[in-house]
């Protein structure tokens, strides 16, 4: 993969349903466009994520992974959206869960593995934490060929690792307008999400969503100023895989 090129074969962790189009999806959208086969690894159910202290989370789970298909179909992926269904705000990264992340990355062998930064400051999410060491400890024991040996998977060594809600991104994707609308529209896919994450609320005259698209765009042009670009997504290379 040379500098802004599509990868072929991409994997995208994320804790919940929506973390993954948030952080990434104008670089997925961008790939995908190209012909990049782009899977998702939701690590939660997403049961949590209603403020409304009656309702359904059985039907919520149900919701939220329909909106995850949703989501990714409007990116333009073509890959698998597995789901780990761990109990949301209780992800572990522990041994057991690593290796489930591991064991897709064998299967699915990614070219480019993205997923949460678990060494951001002052992060208050447990799941955020714990996604992001579940993708760099699962990336090691994918790639060793004395993990796993139970699976008869072989080992694979992706190219990349890239760590996406980061302090300190050092590897842009530059990416354009239509990419940055399709991250947009692939967030809103997640209509369960729009008063909780976005402050969206269900009586909406359009205003809040355009303010929402127009943040969108905003934060794009932010990260790509820092690297000289009109609109980029910012990421920590992992490197020495």
């Amino acid at each position: 993969m040379t500098a802004g090129s599509a990868p072929s074969r991409v994997l995208a962790v994320g804790a919940h349903p929506d973390d993954i189009e948030l952080f990434a999806g104008a670089t997925l959208a961008t790939w995908a466009a190209a012909g990049c086969e782009v899977h998702h690894l939701v690590c939660t159910d997403g049961s949590k994520g209603t403020w409304d202290p009656s309702a359904d989370t059985t039907a919520l789970v149900a919701a939220r992974q329909e909106e995850q298909r949703e989501a990714a179909r409007t990116l333009g992926a073509t890959g698998q959206v597995v789901f780990l269904d761990n109990v949301d705000g209780e992800l572990v990264a522990d041994r057991e869960t690593t290796h489930a992340v591991a064991a897709w990355i064998r299967q699915i062998r990614p070219e480019v593995v993205l997923g949460h930064d678990p060494w951001r400051r002052w992060r208050l999410h447990p799941d955020h934490r714990a996604a992001g060491f579940l993708v760099t400890d699962g990336v090691v024991a994918a790639r060793d060929p004395h993990f796993l040996t139970d699976l008869d998977v072989p080992h694979h060594r992706p190219d990349l690792l890239l760590l996406f809600d980061t302090e300190e991104p050092d590897h842009p994707v530059e990416v354009d307008s239509q990419a940055a609308h399709t991250k947009a529209d692939a967030v809103l896919a997640h209509k369960s999400q729009l008063l909780s994450t976005l402050g969206i609320p269900d009586d909406d005259d359009g205003s809040a969503e355009s303010a929402f698209r127009d943040r969108t765009i905003a934060d794009l042009a932010e990260v790509g100023g820092r690297f000289g670009l009109p609109l980029a997504e910012g990421f920590r290379n992992i490197r020495g895989l």
